[in-house]
């Protein structure tokens, strides 16, 4: 491993743990060395015993894909202390600049080693409306398409609701995205690839790239349905996904929060990636 893939990483690791930005890196570097450094950072998150609890797909809006001139997904891993109860009140001091957005989760069923295996009857084992927090190491959301990556594609938090059989002749579902009680978004989940049915087989080919297996019991942040929301203190975030139900997270009012909450946000300009 290079230095500067260390050295990027400890910068982003220690950025996410004080809740502090740092500038947009002044060095070039293509998008396998930021996966790279993704790899390290997790490493050094594992290390303080973390532990992976599943994965993301970024850019999965193809408006989204070009508006950032690039023509692929982007992958992430998620973390077991960064889930957020359905339900629970979090503080949001551990966050730099923090967003929101309504997610599809599913849960895999299966070891998931090929694209092939992603493509089996039980790879999804079942389905969950789902709330991502996302959370930019870098100073006024600036950065490239390598440094999301190295960011671990700004994975902050993530909430579950209930658990749902899946049911795959249901992917074009209606989403409500409230806040405080008020409608803010709506849309739909095929907004997610065009199918979020696409989204294992998508996960497992990233995942292959990346020397990853997908393992039974991880979750699956398959991609945004609308486009995200500031998360600010004492809001009430819920989204509601037809068929689905509903999942929900409060955040404690301005002075209350206690400590860090996660850490991790999108695109140049102030978009997610998502």
């Amino acid at each position: 491993m290079s230095a500067g893939v260390r050295k990027l990483a400890e910068i982003l690791d220690e950025a996410a743990r004080t809740a502090r930005a740092v500038p947009q890196p002044e060095q070039d570097y293509d998008v396998a060395t930021a996966y790279r450094v993704q790899e390290e950072l997790l490493r050094l998150r594992l290390g303080r015993g973390d532990r992976l609890s599943g994965v993301k797909l970024g850019f999965t809006s193809e408006g989204k894909r070009r508006q950032m001139g690039v023509h692929d997904l982007i992958f992430g891993r998620v973390t077991a202390s960064t889930a957020v109860p359905d339900g629970a009140t979090i503080p949001v001091t551990g966050y730099i600049h923090p967003r929101v957005e309504p997610e599809v989760v599913y849960l895999i069923g299966r070891r998931i080693a090929s694209v092939a295996d992603a493509l089996a009857p039980d790879a999804v084992a079942a389905v969950a409306p789902g709330i991502e927090i996302i959370d930019s190491r870098y100073e006024r959301f600036r950065f490239s398409l390598p440094d999301v990556v190295a960011d671990n594609t700004s994975a902050a938090g993530y909430a579950v609701g209930p658990w749902r059989p899946y049911d795959p002749t249901r992917w074009n579902l209606g989403v409500v995205f409230e806040i405080d009680g008020r409608p803010v978004r709506t849309g739909s989940t095929a907004a997610i690839l065009g199918d979020p049915r696409r989204a294992v087989a998508e996960a497992a080919r990233l995942a292959v790239r990346n020397g990853v297996v997908l393992e039974p019991g991880w979750v699956l942040l398959a991609g945004a349905a609308t486009p995200a929301e500031p998360l600010a203190p004492g809001a009430h975030v819920s989204v509601e996904i037809q068929h689905l139900g509903r999942v929900s997270f409060g955040t404690e009012p301005a002075g209350g929060e206690t400590g860090p909450a996660g850490g991790g946000t999108g695109p140049a300009g102030g978009e997610a990636a998502s």
